[in-house]
């Protein structure tokens, strides 16, 4: 198993016009993307093989990519459809072929898969409650200077928000929380108990009635991450982030905070891409720092039991990384009490 088996986003669908290409980079791979006349998404290697020009920089015409440079044309599949220069004594050579990539759209995402298999093993993270009735999202994107692991291990934890992110998303109260934290089949869930409404600007809104928390934060091979949070019948939030590895260094971090807040959910809208913007920005800024010091001072990290989450996806990730498959590895389950 390896990182390229994987599908990542490449773009938002409703950016890839059917005039356009965008320019894309997954795992250090330069990407063209663009549609095809049925509008079709297709991901070719950002190379022209005549004289490696950026194909990305060409112009789409009736579903056909034209490089920008001598102008040759290149079809969904990579091959060579046109050259300028050999006019109507051009003939197609199989020698003459763009590396190609798997594609799909789902969700209002576009999807490319590295993986050099015929069909890939698997499929992409469906989104929860994308369009469903009654539930409402926003969408964000924002480029994280670090890289996916560090990311997700951000996304889905506790103990900094309240350094980080005060009054916006919790208070240092020094609130005992208990949580149950399982790895199994590639995945790790760490279910939070005894949480109370400790939940920054949002407790107002979110919990009035200081209902019972249903909290629960999850991880999926090898770059997902989902945060639930359920308040009462109609107080339900996800905030789901996909982690996209444009280089060692660069991550794209595609997010939905998906909810549904009954009646009120209209009017929440502005209010949740509001504080969502500000969060993801403070983790922007605080991941920044911890990268500047993870080049100058290497990655060794300290752990506390808090941070049991952390060491289970790092142990996924590492696997992918070794080539081994992360659904091999025991399964296990911690009980574990920190403070915040």
């Amino acid at each position: 198993m390896k990182f390229e088996d994987f599908w990542y986003v490449v773009a938002l669908s409703k950016q890839l016009k059917s005039n356009q290409v965008l320019s894309r980079q997954v795992l250090g791979e330069w990407l063209a993307i663009f549609r095809t006349k049925n509008g079709k998404p297709v991901a070719l290697q950002d190379r022209c093989t005549h004289r490696n020009s950026r194909l990305s920089c060409g112009k789409v015409q009736q579903g056909y990519l034209q490089c920008p440079y001598h102008g040759w044309v290149y079809d969904e599949s990579g091959g060579v459809v046109s050259i300028p220069s050999e006019g109507e004594n051009f003939k197609p050579r199989a020698s003459l072929k763009a590396k190609q990539y798997h594609t799909c759209e789902q969700d209002g995402f576009i999807y490319v898969c590295l993986t050099e298999e015929i069909k890939p093993q698997f499929s992409p993270f469906s989104m929860p409650y994308y369009q469903q009735p009654g539930w409402h999202y926003v969408r964000v994107v924002h480029r994280f200077n670090n890289n996916v692991t560090n990311c997700a291990e951000n996304f889905i934890d506790i103990p900094h928000t309240v350094s980080v992110h005060p009054g916006i998303f919790r208070k240092s109260y020094q609130q005992k929380l208990e949580m149950t934290v399982t790895r199994t089949q590639g995945t790790v869930i760490a279910n939070y108990h005894n949480e109370d409404t400790n939940l920054g600007w949002w407790t107002r809104f979110l919990n009035p009635s200081h209902h019972k928390i249903y909290h629960s934060d999850r991880f999926f091979m090898p770059n997902i991450t989902s945060v639930e949070y359920q308040f009462a019948p109609r107080r339900h939030l996800f905030i789901t982030s996909q982690s996209v590895p444009e280089t060692e260094t660069s991550t794209l971090v595609y997010t939905d905070a998906t909810f549904s807040y009954g009646i009120w959910s209209y009017l929440a809208t502005p209010f949740v891409s509001y504080t969502a913007k500000r969060i993801i920005g403070q983790d922007v800024k605080i991941l920044q720092i911890q990268q500047e010091v993870i080049e100058k001072y290497g990655e060794k990290f300290a752990h506390t039991q808090a941070d049991t989450i952390h060491v289970f996806v790092e142990s996924i990730r590492k696997a992918i990384a070794q080539g081994k498959d992360p659904r091999t590895l025991p399964d296990k389950t911690i009980e574990v009490t920190f403070w915040v």
